[in-house]
């Protein structure tokens, strides 16, 4: 009964797979039946998003370290350590996000004023 396992999981992620490209098929010959372009539908490029995703990680990298010191230094038990690594993985990895924004808004800011000065 075992091996129905992972036969049964191969079949329903191909399956999601080609159902999820395939209503994506349809949806864009839809929109070239009715006279739409779907690639003018497309969002624009994300300069910023391996600086957030960079920040994240470095953000989580943190969090598990000072967790670990955390949990080596007091000598917490595993049940009440886990909450130790959960709390401090959301809090450094959401000050990369905030970093992150600051630097994007800083940098837009700076793009806003020097446009304005050209005009």
């Amino acid at each position: 009964m075992e091996f129905l396992v992972p036969i049964t999981l191969f079949t329903t992620g191909f399956a999601m797979i080609f159902g999820i490209r395939y209503l994506i098929n349809k949806e864009k010959m839809a929109m070239i039946e009715r006279g739409i372009n779907p690639s003018e539908g497309q969002s624009a490029p994300k300069p910023f998003l391996s600086l957030k995703i960079g920040l994240l990680l470095v953000g989580l990298g943190l969090g598990l370290l000072l967790a670990l010191f955390t949990v080596i230094a007091t000598g917490i038990n595993e049940d009440e350590g886990a909450a130790v690594y959960f709390g401090c993985v959301l809090i450094f990895g959401g000050l990369g996000l905030i970093i992150s924004y600051i630097i994007e808004k800083k940098w837009l800011d700076k793009q806003e004023v020097s446009q304005r000065a050209e005009l």
